[in-house]
């Protein structure tokens, strides 16, 4: 690697002190990014969240669910299909084009059960937390 090339009117040593702080910047950057990757949610979860999402604020269409339940919009397209063909979540057309999106009974159910099960397993959480990087 080549000199360090001098920021626009800075002497040298400004300049490799810069260098160093980027450096640090950089570090701390990837870090943040490595427990952002720890902290990704598993399929099941992004199921969860939206069903609550639905059970909680009511019949929604698809731009609120993803705001709410924080999914990107092709995703969340692929989870509703899902969901849908579960029996968890039903497709409504308000007015004449409205698509809206609402939980079913069955969703609901689901929901109350997950919500048990978490009660009873905490262990799940603390786990994830304690997972190594794989790198």
């Amino acid at each position: 690697m080549g000199p360090v090339e001098p920021i626009l009117g800075a002497e040298p040593a400004e300049a490799k002190s810069n260098v160093g702080l980027i450096h640090k910047t950089f570090i701390l950057l990837f870090q943040d990014m490595q427990k952002g990757l720890a902290m990704r949610r598993s399929k099941l979860e992004m199921y969860v969240d939206i069903i609550k999402v639905l059970a909680q604020r009511g019949p929604l269409k698809l731009t609120h669910i993803m705001y709410k339940a924080n999914v990107n919009c092709s995703i969340l397209k692929e989870y509703l299909d899902f969901l849908v063909k579960q029996g968890l979540v039903e497709e409504r057309i308000v007015g004449k084009r409205r698509v809206v999106y609402a939980t079913t009974q069955r969703g609901v159910t689901v929901l109350k059960y997950f919500r048990e099960l978490e009660q009873v397993l905490p262990i799940v959480d603390e786990a994830r937390n304690n997972m190594p990087f794989p790198y």
